[in-house]
């Protein structure tokens, strides 16, 4: 997941870069610090603005789990599960127990103690959904974080160029300088626009994604619980749980005898 991200960002900036400079375009006239300042100072300022103290202390994690490689494998949790439903047929729920520790996954981890501790299936397939829906919210406020980012982000650039073109209208005694000052003035705008769909607009989709992925991962894993609980047959619990699976690798997981 990580190294997609860092090389679609550099390949979207090296792209803008080369297009520019490849008819003779000088990349010094794209830079401004001041342009930066307030496109930059601005959009994060108004996005802090927009959000709780709480939302926004998440941002950090969010962007370690879009760098992140560590992503949850669907075909080794339906193996997990179904190993352990095995296992619980011949064994009962005590072997449940002692695997506890074992679990990293919380969600995994909540609902096997769940069913070890005798709860009721209904409850426990509640409980779980509550569990998700709060993991759903949480994800929403991360992404929507940066979907806000790239919303100010063109218009701050907007505003960046009209700052440039008041001072470049109060200017007017210099001809020669009219030409670049109203060429620097543009260079806000680009910078608006190119950060809100190279950077906070495609981090806002990949959060999209990520959280997408995770819950049906999460949807998977209450299935595989409740059907444990109920002393399900394994090849039956395989056979359900890969519906969750893309069909490409679904098809694969079937061709290898799902191991």
């Amino acid at each position: 997941m990580g190294i997609t991200t860092v090389i679609g960002i550099v390949l979207s900036v090296t792209s803008l870069i080369l297009g520019f400079t490849w008819e003779g375009g000088k990349l010094a006239s794209l830079m401004s610090v001041t342009a930066l300042l307030i496109i930059f100072g601005g959009t994060i300022g108004a996005t802090v603005v927009s959000f709780s103290t709480a939302e926004l202390a998440a941002v950090p994690g969010m962007i370690k789990k879009i760098l992140s490689r560590n992503q949850q494998n669907e075909v080794a949790v339906i193996d997990q599960i179904v190993s352990m439903a095995d296992t619980v047929r011949r064994e009962g729920l005590l072997y449940l127990e002692n695997q506890l520790p074992n679990m990293h996954d919380y969600f995994m981890r909540k609902g096997i103690q769940l069913v070890v501790d005798g709860t009721d299936p209904q409850v426990v397939r509640n409980i779980l959904e509550t569990e998700l829906y709060t993991i759903q919210e949480r994800h929403r406020s991360g992404y929507n974080v940066f979907e806000a980012a790239g919303g100010y982000a063109p218009t701050m650039g907007i505003i960046g160029t009209v700052m440039g073109l008041v001072k470049v209208l109060g200017n007017l005694s210099n001809p020669e300088t009219l030409g670049p000052s109203v060429a620097m003035a543009f260079i806000a705008t680009l910078y608006g626009v190119g950060s809100a769909n190279v950077l906070w607009l495609p981090i806002a989709e990949k959060l999209k994604n990520i959280s997408k992925k995770e819950s049906i991962l999460r949807e998977l894993m209450i299935e595989g619980i409740l059907s444990i609980q109920s002393g399900s047959n394994p090849i039956l619990i395989r056979e359900r749980l890969t519906a969750f699976l893309n069909p490409a690798f679904r098809k694969k997981y079937e061709m290898e005898g799902g191991e």
